[in-house]
């Protein structure tokens, strides 16, 4: 396990490397550190999943760029909630075939959407915590939890937000259903 801290010249290129040769980096947010990995891995994303101790078919958000990245998946965010972003909002809507669900967030932090548009503009991001622990706020606490197993883990300091992202499902017929209360109130 490698530590890089944001103000090092190389971290986005170091980061980036990582995540697109499939591994899975401790990665700084505007609400807590997450825990990411390329969609494109289905391994590594396993492998996320197996480090947090959480469910292989749990679902895991999708942390985007900007609205562009989230359009390669045919998702329709509503233009209320997109408005929202960048921000600490995770928006859950179907997907282009119509069945499938995808959670989008596009975090209000400049260094990690500038990894996302290295990595194609989507990352799979869930929380720098074993299952049913509190979220961490800084790079020691990751490290401490999750950051051993993984490959890098990257050091901005405490996160400004503190809280993970408030979740909200987008029904088929446009209502809002909320599945976890965080940082933004609805």
């Amino acid at each position: 396990m490698e530590r890089i801290a944001t103000a090092a010249p190389d971290s986005l290129d170091v980061a980036a490397r990582v995540l697109n040769a499939g591994g899975v980096v401790v990665i700084p947010t505007d609400t807590v550190y997450g825990l990411a990995a390329h969609p494109s891995f289905p391994d590594a994303v396993e492998r996320l999943s197996a480090i947090k101790g959480r469910a292989a078919k749990k679902p895991i958000a999708l942390l985007a760029a900007d609205a562009a990245s989230i359009a390669q998946f045919g998702a329709a965010v509503p233009e209320a909630l997109a408005k929202r972003w960048p921000g600490a909002l995770t928006v859950v809507v179907a997907a282009a075939d119509g069945r499938a669900t995808e959670g989008f967030r596009i975090p209000d932090h400049a260094w990690t959407r500038e990894l996302l548009r290295r990595c194609g503009g989507v990352l799979r991001v869930t929380s720098a915590n074993l299952s049913g622990r509190r979220p961490a706020t800084d790079a020691p606490q990751a490290l401490a939890d999750v950051g051993l197993s993984a490959d890098l883990v990257v050091d901005d300091g405490v996160s400004p937000g503190g809280v993970p992202s408030t979740v909200v499902r987008v029904a088929a017929d446009g209502s809002y259903e909320i599945l976890r209360e965080g940082a933004v109130t609805i």
